[in-house]
């Protein structure tokens, strides 16, 4: 059969035509302070067909990233001569609940009232420090629209249990509004959902990505969990775009009302 595929292969030669030229995989991490270098957080990239290879730190005597690097890593990205799409693995947003509550009606609203609340992005604020003053915005079992579609996804208010995202929630809320709220970043990059589930062509992508979706797909080849998982988002973005796969990832099948409350609570991308 192996004989008889490689002949076919042989035979049938495709093009791929692909819509970005960068591929970022992140796993997050809110664990100490934003300039604290951390060895969960990792970054993993490949541009084109080349290999998905972790990308260091920007200070070269550093081992480790950390929440501002990876912040200003983004920034850069972004601002490329080159559409990418980045994965980053934790919450963008909270579950519908919260945006009534506290009478929120975007994505935009939701920022601006997390981070004059959580100023998490301050050099040495760590969430614990933050959780300390401010009370947690919902109850562990509240979960978002995506969160119920997905076996193993946490609720974003669900704090100190294994598997947690809360914490890199509540830490890496606050860079997303900084890159959003830079004029130039904001007219060529498109944060998905929330500008919605249409990708116009030539601009980058930021999403929520869930790494456990897809993390046997790949051999882990002597890389810690955390760096495999970086690894993972980088590659299987590269490989659904260049399968042309994406736009249907890009395009869950939900109801009007469904994507309307994903617009706010956002979206994990791979979940169908």
């Amino acid at each position: 059969m192996t004989a008889l595929l490689k002949k076919i292969d042989a035979r049938v030669t495709v093009e791929p035509m692909t819509q970005f030229a960068r591929y970022v995989g992140i796993d997050y991490s809110g664990a100490e302070a934003p300039v604290s270098r951390l060895r969960a957080l990792q970054v993993y990239a490949c541009a084109g067909a080349g290999a998905v290879d972790a990308v260091q730190p920007y200070d070269r005597g550093a081992r480790n990233w950390c929440r501002k690097e990876v912040g200003r890593y983004l920034r850069e990205c972004l601002l490329g001569d080159a559409p990418c799409i980045i994965g980053i693995d934790h919450g963008f947003a909270f579950p519908l609940g919260y945006f009534e509550r506290h009478d929120l009606a975007s994505w935009d609203a939701f920022l601006g009232h997390f981070c004059s609340r959580w100023r998490t992005d301050f050099d040495h604020m760590h969430v614990e420090f933050a959780r300390r003053d401010n009370p947690v915005g919902g109850d562990a079992s509240e979960l978002r629209l995506c969160e119920r579609w997905t076996a193993g996804a946490k609720s974003v208010f669900h704090f100190d249990v294994q598997g947690s995202v809360a914490k890199s929630t509540h830490a890496g809320i606050p860079w997303l509004h900084q890159l959003r709220r830079e004029p130039r970043i904001r007219a060529r990059t498109h944060f998905w959902p929330f500008d919605g589930f249409d990708i116009e062509p030539g601009k980058s992508v930021v999403a929520e990505v869930f790494p456990s979706l897809f993390r046997r797909r790949y051999g882990r080849a002597g890389r810690t969990a955390d760096e495999h998982d970086a690894f993972v988002v980088a590659s299987w973005l590269r490989e659904m775009d260049t399968r042309g796969a994406l736009a249907d990832y890009f395009n869950p099948p939900l109801t009007l009302k469904e994507r309307r409350q994903a617009r706010l609570e956002g979206w994990i991308l791979g979940v169908r």
